[in-house]
């Protein structure tokens, strides 16, 4: 909750306000942004429902990891034909684009 503020007395006026929050019991989180992750181990998680809206209040100490997305073999060979390029420069536009096939094609021609 917040520090400095009785616990009862917080939980009372989330009450009168129509606020719910339930304490869930979660081993990990992992949220994925880009081609990067956050890694929560053992956080504490609030599920919070405020006039029907649901919400996630998520603490703890994040572990960030780099994620390499796998291009699918239809979309390579797809590159190479567009864009009359080699295996490897498919590849390689596919990974800077993020597996934007348009933009991947565009950047090799």
């Amino acid at each position: 909750m917040m520090p400095g503020i009785n616990p009862r007395q917080m939980r009372q006026a989330m009450k009168r306000m129509g606020i719910q929050q339930e304490d869930l019991e979660v081993d990990e989180v992992i949220m994925k942004i880009g081609n990067k992750e956050l890694v929560f181990k053992n956080p504490q998680v609030a599920k919070v429902n405020m006039m029907g809206q649901e919400t996630y209040q998520v603490s703890g100490e994040a572990e960030e990891r780099s994620v390499k997305e796998e291009i699918a073999e239809e979309d390579i060979k797809t590159v190479m034909e567009q864009a009359k390029v080699d295996r490897k420069k498919a590849e390689e536009a596919l990974s800077e684009t993020s597996g934007d096939l348009a933009e991947a094609i565009l950047k090799l021609q």
